[in-house]
């Protein structure tokens, strides 16, 4: 790595050396020497890489791919060229002097009109990135041409609706056909000029081992809960498959790289198929603003656990700012598997959910993507769709159409529907000849097996409806499998009773959205129906309860398609019920609907994501972890890792010290199934507080008998047991109590609903102490027991409202305890008595890891005490673990509290043998 930079850095001194004197006086009245710009161009390579006509060279290497894309700028810059590119708006990034830390924009302040101009033509950009670009592509084989338009159906492309007028969109993404490697040159030019597309051209194999292996057969098969339980039935994963996706994704990431300025730019991921790109983006830029949402379901735990790459993904996916989800079940599920995977928990402030990792707030937004009511209206009021409509009028001839259109797909349930309408044919003949299922097939869009025998199932179960229950100039189910313009779906879907989604698995679909637009008409579809204007609209929507749509249509007929008798009933309620009851179902969907459509979503998204990101210039910045474990350590300026050098020089020179120190996750990990002190922690603590200078305290919630049975060896140790309910200053002194009221009547209250909670939660168990009742729930299952905490937190708040106690949640517990009694109360009643014996302290050191220890990081710290000494002291407030806390100060874990303690141990004893040698030495004198 080192022989790395020296060699680009050579090459930059070369660079420099070779600019004409026209480059070098131009680059000088702005940076100041010709190596400090060439420097600066190499910190924004990719944006110059994507405006200089000479610098589009693919370098087939990925891993090679920005080292020799320098180079070739470098040669640009040194043949004094560099001024010929084309001036677009975008802003120039400011240069990464280190890891996380940007310098200030000091080169903008130049009074150059060249630079000035640039600057002020800059707008905001947002960069979206996804497998494919919004693009219809078309090689033409006589000229062998290229010609490209935009695709007005993609989701990607409506999007921008969301976004304000000023907003500068750059698309990232592969094209669905390939390009030859000669080509790709000018095809990037193009698309980059006349799109603002930045292609990714995978290679054909890397694209078929990614998309078409990994993406459809293993990772879209999983999250829609098909399991490889044998090699017949799905894809086993195969690691050969995952590093294509991972060669893919950083793919995806170095061309986001040559146009972000990660300042400022917004970068939005989209689907599965990149959920490790975050990891690649945040590896890079620290401080990049990064969302990324999911439109296919996210499956339980249960499910998830299966995939040998888990604790990969979720940790990449992590690297976002703002994780989004259209449904909520698919929001918790990924929640689930953040806790039972990673042990994280989630907290829910002012509507906004967000996961704590490593300093970082991760939200998660809960928003189900709409429609592009526009695009919808105008197909209506395509002459096309007019002819269309009555085409369709004068085939049916006054029979009540049922639309059905879906992908051909296993998870679609077309032949559950298609069982559900012989069924209603059965059971109500009087409907043989007076409705039609319009099953709509688009094409398929993954192959294999599981497609060809969907497709074999559906065929023949059309024939045989067809055949028993059909006559002549009647077909109760009408197939249309091939490519439907979209003008002639919205035919259909102008002119169904009732629409039907009978999928068994699906992410979002938007088929009932687009059906319910479509029944409230426009003036020329009214025309064309021969309806008067502003006449009463109906609408009837049958919908599983398994896609992500569902929840947001209150007024739909939702059923279990794998329930063919609940779907034949839902069918023939949809098709009698009485007008005015689907007038009122229609108005209250077409209301949630059009207000709630693809601009409303993208806006939304947005807006929740500057939100997230508005934080990220205030903290410092870490990048640690290797390859996909790599995550951002995020911390306040003053928040920083306690270092022992530092606070040894501070104990060397105090003499009056304080030493306040948790048990559980402080001095013994939680994970630890010996409970009992280690023999080194005992033997620091007896050195420690061997030192005449110090006070040492255990304050602990544990009940006093189990902390002076482990403790014995340690004769001058105080402990405060049960949040500083019990003290003693050493072994040979007496526990005091503190003055609290002496009533404990509330326990008999609180201790029959902790058994009840106790019994119904496999695991847990109550601790019964003097002075408190305590629920545990560290051996329950994550999700169960957290849920069970909520809920009896609750529960003894409401019961125990009168009573002169306090309900807290803890560290997997729930705990009641006297009003008053709190670490830190006892921390300062420490500190009091100390100041009153003559000896007030001038070095504090408190170190704990759990929402009990705050009160005593806030106590230790709190100015009015300080203020109240003598002299100044020197306060050192430790949490221990990497996150928000009211500490000054940070240890990662508790062989790092025992590092410390014995460094400060280490320093007494020094000192104590410098004191003993100096004695002697004067005695010898003497």
């Amino acid at each position: 790595m080192v022989a790395h930079d020296e060699a680009i850095f050579g090459m930059t001194e070369v660079a420099a050396n070779r600019l004409n004197s026209r480059g070098r006086e131009s680059v000088s009245k702005v940076f100041g020497s010709p190596l400090v710009y060439v420097l600066f161009k190499i910190s924004s390579v990719g944006r110059v890489l994507v405006q200089h006509k000479s610098s589009t060279v693919r370098d087939k290497s990925v891993q090679g791919m920005m080292v020799s894309r320098s180079c070739i700028s470098l040669l640009d810059l040194a043949s004094g060229d560099m001024f010929n590119f084309p001036q677009i708006p975008r802003k120039i990034p400011r240069v990464m002097t280190a890891p996380g830390v940007i310098s200030a924009r000091d080169g903008s302040r130049v009074n150059d009109g060249d630079f000035d101009a640039l600057s002020s033509e800059c707008c905001e950009k947002k960069i979206i990135v996804a497998n494919f670009l919004p693009l219809n592509s078309h090689k033409d084989l006589k000229s062998g041409q290229w010609s490209f338009s935009f695709d007005e159906d993609s989701l990607l492309l409506q999007m921008k609706d969301g976004f304000s007028s000023d907003t500068d969109v750059v698309y990232v993404g592969s094209l669905k056909v390939d390009v030859d490697s000669s080509e790709q040159d000018e095809v990037s030019r193009r698309l980059l000029e006349e799109f603002n597309c930045v292609p990714t051209f995978l290679p054909p194999e890397l694209q078929k081992k990614f998309y078409h292996e990994f993406c459809k057969k293993h990772l879209w098969s999983l999250f829609h809960y098909m399991l490889p339980m044998c090699p017949d039935y799905g894809n086993r994963f195969d690691r050969l498959l995952w590093q294509a996706y991972l060669s893919a994704n950083k793919i995806f990431a170095d061309k986001v790289m040559e146009v972000i300025n990660p300042e400022d730019d917004f970068v939005w991921v989209h689907d599965y198929h990149l959920m490790v790109l975050p990891t690649f983006l945040r590896k890079r830029f620290h401080r990049i603003k990064l969302g990324f949402f999911l439109h296919s379901p996210f499956p339980s735990s249960e499910i998830y656990r299966t995939l040998p790459v888990r604790d990969e993904i979720l940790k990449a996916l992590l690297n976002a700012d703002l994780i989004g989800f259209h449904t909520f079940d698919y929001a918790r599920h990924f929640l689930s598997c953040c806790s039972r995977m990673l042990g994280l928990d989630y907290e829910s402030k002012r509507g906004h959910i967000g996961l704590d990792y490593f300093g970082r707030t991760v939200y998660i937004k809960i928003l189900p993507v709409g429609i592009h009511m526009g695009q919808l209206q105008s197909a209506l009021n395509h002459p096309s769709s007019s002819t269309k409509v009555k085409e369709i009028v004068q085939q049916f001839n006054g029979k009540k159409l049922i639309v059905g259109v879906d992908d051909m797909d296993v998870f679609k349930g077309i032949s559950l529907k298609l069982l559900a309408m012989e069924q209603l044919l059965q059971q109500h003949p009087e409907l043989r000849g007076k409705i039609v299922l319009v099953q709509i097939v688009n094409p398929a869009r993954s192959s294999g097996r599981y497609v060809q025998e969907a497709k074999r199932v559906i065929y023949e179960t059309t024939k045989r409806i067809n055949d028993i229950f059909g006559f002549p100039e009647y077909e109760p189910v009408v197939l249309i499998d091939r490519c439907v313009p979209f003008y002639e779906k919205t035919a259909y879907y102008a002119l169904a009773e009732c629409c039907i989604v009978n999928a068994v698995r699906d992410g979002m679909n938007l088929v009932p959205y687009k059906y319910i637009v479509c029944r409230q008409g426009t003036s020329k579809m009214d025309e064309a129906l021969e309806s008067a204007s502003g006449s009463p609209r109906t609408s009837m929507l049958i919908v599983s309860e398994f896609i992500g749509c569902s929840p947001s249509l209150s007024g739909a007929i939702r059923v279990n398609p794998w329930d063919i008798d609940v779907v034949a009933d839902a069918l023939n309620m949809a098709i009698t019920m009485p007008d005015m009851e689907k007038q009122l179902r229609h108005e209250k969907h077409y209301r949630y609907v059009s207000s709630h459509d693809v601009a409303y979503w993208a806006h939304s998204f947005m807006q929740d994501l500057e939100r997230a990101c508005k934080e990220h210039d205030s903290k410092r910045c870490w990048g640690i972890g290797f390859g996909l474990s790599f995550r951002i350590l995020s911390l306040s300026p003053s928040f920083r890792k306690l270092s022992i050098d530092h606070i040894v020089l501070a104990y060397k020179r105090t003499c009056r010290r304080a030493i306040f120190l948790d048990y559980d996750g402080t001095v013994v990990p939680h994970a630890s199934i010996i409970k009992s002190p280690s023999p080194e922690v005992i033997s620091v603590l007896n050195n420690l507080c061997s030192d005449p200078k110090n006070t040492v305290f255990i304050v602990s919630g544990r009940g006093q008998n189990s902390l002076s049975d482990w403790f014995a060896q340690c004769e001058n140790l105080g402990i405060a047991a049960e949040h500083g309910y019990f003290i003693r200053w050493s072994r040979m002194s007496n526990w005091e109590t503190i003055p609290v009221i002496a009533d404990f009547d509330w326990k008999r209250i609180a201790e029959p609903v902790m058994k009840l909670y106790m019994e119904a939660t496999d695991g847990s168990y109550i601790e019964l102490k003097e002075s408190a009742v305590v629920w545990h729930h560290q051996d329950a299952d994550p999700d169960f027991g957290s849920c069970q905490a909520k809920e009896l937190l609750d529960h003894l708040e409401n019961v125990l409202a009168n009573e002169p106690v306090v309900v807290k949640r803890g560290q997997q517990i729930v705990e009641v305890k006297p009003q008053g009694v709190t670490k830190g109360f006892i921390a300062e009643k420490i500190l009091s008595t100390m100041t009153s014996n003559g000896k007030p302290p001038d070095f504090v050191l408190c170190i704990g890891d759990d929402r009990s220890d705050e009160d005593m990081f806030e106590s230790i710290s709190n100015t009015t005490y300080r203020s109240s000494l003598p002299v100044p002291s020197e306060i050192f407030a430790c949490t221990v673990g990497q996150k928000s806390s009211k500490a000054r100060y940070y240890l990662d874990d508790t062989v790092d509290v025992l590092t410390l303690l014995q460094g400060l141990a280490a320093a007494s004893s020094s000192k104590s043998r410098s004191n003993k040698e100096t004695l002697v030495s004067f005695k010898s004198s003497v």
